[in-house]
Formats: structure tokens, C-alpha cells, sequence
């Protein structure tokens, strides 16, 4: 039986990545993490509802020591969320060190732990020019690194690595993910602000996809 063991933000990339496990594996674990952002309390409300939908086992992880340690604008203990383009270098400011690392390593431990062969991750192509540990050559060489840390050969999936935003929301639609359960807006609140950097990407998305956006904008 092939099991898989989903980085699940609640986000729209993950929710899409989630949903196309569902199809592809015989088993599917949804791993959440919480470690301070300003929006993670949204992402995790929007990951119970994604996962209760899709009758997906969600399990928590909370990683407060990188509120309280790390530097970024994106946490509670750090500045201001910058508004303007995805890739513009102010969103510099929302990267969090080593994120992805620490969340695939505690990711990799519990795939082994319950039998997963495979962790899967929805980094894409949009993500490279602003966050380092998204990046097609970083998750090669982190593969590579849980390989030669462990005994399981787990192997890390990272589907979306060659694709845009627009191709995810795409494929979202197709295969009928519940993207409008899901969460985005760096600034948390009851609506997407519209107005960050991820608002922004995910409005362009579905307009370049040509798909319906079911998003309900503060603006």
C-alpha cells in the first residue's frame, strides 16, 4: 500500500497538491504546522476544513520556538506584512529561515515512523526567486540529505517545482479541489487582505488560468 505523508498549509497550493494525492495514493496524511506566522491561525482553520472535506487524517505541529527566535515579517514577533508583488524584493521581508527545512525534517521523521515511503510538497515555480528553500536544486539536495540520515529511503515528491501559480489553480479546478477553503493572505483576518503578496499571486493565478476566483477579497 503506497502511503504519503502531505506538507499541508491549508493554502491553495497545498489544498491543490492534497487533492491530487487523494487520486494518486493509497493512503494520504495531511501534516499542518503552526509556528507564529500571522496567518497561521487562518491556514489551520482552513485546513480542518479542507481535510473534513476530503476525509483526510490531519495531524498538528506546533513550532513555537520560531516566533520566538527566528527573524521575519511574516512572523507575529516580527514587522509589518509588505504589500505589493509576489516577487518584488520587500517580500524578501516574509521569508523565514530555513522553514521548509525544518518542516521537511520533522516531515521525513514521521513518514518513517509510520511506514510513508513519500513526503510531498507544493513549492512552484514562483517561489524561486524570493524563498531559497523552495527552490528545484535545494529539494534535490534535502532528498538527497534525508537518504543518507535515515533508513526508510523516504523520497520527497515536489510536483509543482516547474509550475506556475496559474498552472496549480488550473489543475485545482480540474480535479475539483476545494480551493475555496482554502487560505493565503499573509495578514490572517476574516477576508484575504488583496493587497500582500500572496493575495496578489493568487488573484493573478486564477486570472491567467481563466478559472473562477471564489475568494472573498477585503477590498
Amino acid at each position: 500500500m503506497s502511503k504519503v505523508v502531505v506538507v499541508y498549509s491549508g493554502g491553495l497550493d497545498s489544498t491543490v497538491l492534497l487533492t491530487k494525492c487523494i487520486k494518486e495514493f493509497d493512503e494520504v496524511v495531511a501534516l499542518n504546522f503552526s509556528y507564529g506566522s500571522k496567518h497561521n491561525k487562518e491556514e489551520r482553520e482552513a485546513a480542518h476544513k479542507v481535510c473534513s472535506k476530503l476525509n483526510i487524517e490531519l495531524v498538528l505541529v506546533d513550532l513555537p520556538f520560531v516566533n520566538e527566535l527566528f527573524k521575519s515579517d511574516l512572523l507575529k514577533s516580527g514587522g509589518d506584512v509588505p504589500e505589493g508583488h509576489y516577487e518584488d524584493e520587500s517580500m524578501k521581508r516574509t521569508v523565514v529561515p530555513f522553514r521548509n527545512s525544518i518542516m521537511l525534517s520533522i516531515t521525513a521523521g514521521f513518514a518513517e515512523s509510520i511506514g510513508a515511503k513519500y513526503i510531498a510538497i507544493a513549492n512552484h515555480k514562483g517561489d524561486r526567486s524570493i524563498y531559497p528553500d523552495c527552490r528545484k536544486e535545494y529539494i534535490k539536495a534535502f532528498s538527497e540529505g534525508i537518504k543518507l540520515g535515515g533508513y526508510g529511503e523516504i523520497i520527497i515528491l515536489s510536483p509543482f517545482v516547474d509550475k506556475t501559480k496559474a498552472e496549480i489553480a488550473k489543475l485545482g479546478s480540474e480535479i475539483r479541489a476545494p480551493m475555496e477553503l482554502s487560505w493565503s493572505c499573509y495578514k490572517g483576518g476574516e477576508k484575504h487582505c488583496g493587497k500582500c503578496g500572496t493575495c496578489q499571486e493568487r488573484v493573478e493565478a486564477f486570472i491567467l488560468a481563466g478559472v473562477p476566483d471564489p475568494t472573498e477579497y477585503d477590498t
